[in-house]
């Protein structure tokens, strides 16, 4: 099977107790593919910048992540993240955002890679989820993201994202901002109101949650010494999850449950440096290592 996924490619200015990086490559889509990629051949649709480096283009290429998707535009500058985390690394404060290229780029999916089978929506703006969804055959299964600002200021295009895929990966902030529900079971239900047939919530290090056809399953997150940066976490368990369905061929509860699995050792390998740079040198067998070990961790 194969993985689509569309979102932003981005330059990230982080800063965190362990320390600070410029410029360094970031991006939903970016960190969802490098995961997927540990998994299962992932394609990515997506829009940079005249001043996005050829070695950064070289370091996806060199993952094997499909890149007919991304285009680069000449005459306006990459997506640009600034933020910085205190002590509590569950929570980014931005300090600033340049849209750039993102304030104009409209998703084009190329015609090899609209009857994708697996695909997700990463953080992007329900204009363009919708704009690419139409250009999309019939996916077996499609998952979608959101953040705050869509949730605040584009409400009713993201409804229609929700009734238009098989599902939602959101954090818990999120979660309980899209439905207005304070228990994450009570917004599960809400969310599964408004078209998410599959609801994903991340809880930063306290797991996620799964809710699907009325079943619930709750999972922790994998026990990691040193957090040195969470940015990009969540995009990673999100391409753990996707690829680990992509990667088996399968959608049901059961699947679910072993993918949220993959998500999460995903996510643990992410957060212990800054940027991709822990995920550079992720084997595959070091993954089912990690895999394993949290497997027997959790065993009663």
């Amino acid at each position: 099977m194969s993985l689509l996924v569309l979102g932003s490619v981005a330059f990230d200015d982080v800063r965190t107790p362990a320390g600070t990086r410029v410029r360094v490559l970031g991006g939903s889509a970016t960190y969802f593919a490098w995961a997927a990629s540990t998994l299962v051949r992932t394609d990515l649709v997506a829009a940079v910048g005249r001043d996005f480096p050829d070695e950064f283009m070289q370091l996806l290429r060199g993952r094997g992540i499909g890149l007919d998707g991304l285009v680069k535009m000449e005459d306006v500058d990459t997506f640009h993240w600034s933020g910085r985390y205190g002590e509590d690394l569950n929570v980014a404060q931005t300090n600033w955002v340049r849209l750039n290229v993102l304030g104009r780029w409209k998703p084009v999916v190329p015609r090899d890679l609209q009857a994708r089978p697996f695909v997700f929506l990463a953080n992007d703006s329900p204009a363009n989820q919708i704009a690419a969804l139409e250009q999309l055959g019939r996916p077996r299964l499609c998952l979608c993201d959101t953040r705050d600002l869509w949730i605040s200021q584009d409400r009713a295009q993201l409804e229609q994202v929700l009734a238009r895929t098989d599902g939602i990966v959101l954090n818990d902030g999120e979660a309980r901002q899209l439905t207005g529900e304070r228990n994450l079971i009570r917004a599960a239900g809400r969310l599964h109101r408004l078209g998410s047939r599959i609801a994903v919530i991340k809880k930063g290090e306290h797991g996620a949650f799964l809710s699907m056809e009325g079943r619930g399953f709750a999972l922790p997150a994998y026990p990691v010494s040193e957090v040195v940066d969470p940015t990009g976490a969540g995009d990673s368990f999100a391409g753990g999850l996707m690829g680990w369905l992509a990667r088996h061929g399968e959608t049901d509860f059961k699947a679910l449950k072993h993918a949220m699995l993959a998500g999460t050792i995903t996510a643990s390998f992410c957060v212990e440096d800054f940027s991709l740079d822990r995920l550079k040198s992720l084997a595959h067998a070091a993954f089912e290592r990690r895999m394993n070990e949290f497997r027997q961790f959790l065993a009663l």
